[in-house]
């Protein structure tokens, strides 16, 4: 089963060893379609304008306004209607995918942590990734070298033990950090 979450932040326990938890708000999702093998079609809101091709969808599935995104997911529900929660009270672990927060074009420093050279006199080598290839043989740069570019803005995925749920609020706390800004969209899913 999955579910689309919002990262509210993350806290601590008040218990005496204290553990670090992020706090995960389950979105309201309607079921609009289920389709073979337990997927389904499902509406959630992310809070930006929709377009005409949502308000095409939105007729569709007689959707109100606020749904403006639809996904393909995993769950528990056999009919349309309301998502069906009441798979995260069980759940111990869930795996959680978020984006990681984009840095943009970066070099080898920031986005490796390699050392650079030395910073004193005389030194034309401060920042730079230095040598990336090899002798006469292979005589190519071999795929995978740590080179500069993009950095962040990648799917990652993280088990997280539960530590909490709470059905009326849709609060879901979850032990450790997830990846992305406050406020970032992301999947959970239940995995044990």
């Amino acid at each position: 089963m999955e579910f689309i979450v919002e990262k509210i932040g993350m806290s601590r326990t008040v218990s005496v060893p204290s553990v670090p938890v992020t706090l995960l708000k389950v979105l309201d999702t309607k079921v609009c379609e289920i389709t073979e093998n337990s997927k389904a079609i499902v509406a959630y809101s992310n809070g930006k304008k929709f377009n005409k091709a949502i308000e095409g969808q939105q007729k569709k599935y007689s959707l109100s306004k606020e749904f403006n995104r639809f996904a393909t997911m995993t769950v528990a529900n056999t009919e349309a209607g309301d998502l069906d929660v009441s798979g995260l009270s069980e759940a111990t672990v869930l795996k959680t995918t978020f984006k990681t927060k984009g840095r943009g074009f970066a070099g080898v420093m920031k986005r490796w942590n390699f050392a650079g050279g030395p910073k004193s006199h005389g030194s034309r080598f401060h920042r730079a990734p230095g040598s990336i290839g090899n002798c006469e043989w292979p005589g190519r740069v071999q795929p995978g070298q740590k080179m500069p570019g993009q950095y962040g803005n990648t799917n990652v995925s993280v088990k997280n033990d539960v530590v909490s749920f709470d059905a009326e609020t849709g609060i879901l706390v979850v032990k450790g950090s997830v990846s992305g800004p406050n406020g970032a969209l992301g999947k959970v899913k239940v995995a044990k």
